[in-house]
């Protein structure tokens, strides 16, 4: 992570990805320093299993190194890049579980919340991601009842909007809503996380 936020901040700036789109292997290695442990809690809280997360995250990085190139700076941050990317194929994953049956037996509809027992920091997490984590923990708690549920049956379950309004029987516009304004009220509440650049 950055080292101007206690050696790990989520912020990664277009600099790095820049040297990584060159084929920069250290400016990858900073990256990969900069953003595997977020971005294993994100895919973990969406599998709920530690070794299909690390491959799910081998393969996010893989995917990263071959089309970096990609990565356009009008669309978002690099590290919102980077999460929407991780969520993508841990939600794709737990799908392709679900459908082969292996671990599940009831569509994603019907499937329980995911709940990750928080044994503190993992293997890939250090006091700064763990304090990151309890901010992000806080400010969605904050959230009102109907905001903080749309957004963690969308980004810790991987339900589509259309998916979301069905569960909670609410049209999928109220869902987007939600969705929106929850989103806009964690961005200003975690505002001084981004800002450590």
């Amino acid at each position: 992570m950055e080292s101007s936020y206690g050696q790990a901040s989520p912020a990664i700036s277009p600099e790095l990805l820049a040297l990584v789109a060159k084929g920069d292997q250290k400016a990858f290695g900073q990256l990969y320093d900069q953003s595997s442990s977020l971005l294993f809690r994100l895919a973990l809280r969406v599998l709920g299993d530690r070794d299909e997360t690390a491959e799910v995250l081998q393969e996010v990085y893989v995917e990263v190194w071959h089309k970096v190139v990609r990565y356009d700076p009008g669309r978002g941050s690099p590290m919102a890049w980077l999460v929407t990317l991780t969520r993508s194929r841990a939600v794709d994953r737990f799908r392709a579980r679900a459908a082969r049956g292996r671990h599940l037996t009831r569509s994603i509809d019907e499937s329980p919340a995911i709940h990750v027992q928080d044994d503190g920091p993992g293997p890939f997490e250090n006091r700064a991601e763990a304090e990151l984590r309890t901010s992000v923990a806080k400010a969605l708690s904050e959230l009102p009842e109907g905001q903080q549920q749309a957004l963690e049956l969308a980004y810790y379950e991987g339900l589509s909007h259309t998916e979301i309004a069905h569960r909670l029987q609410q049209p999928v516009g109220t869902i987007k809503t939600r969705i929106r304004l929850g989103m806009s009220k964690l961005k200003d509440a975690l505002r001084p996380h981004w800002e450590h650049v």
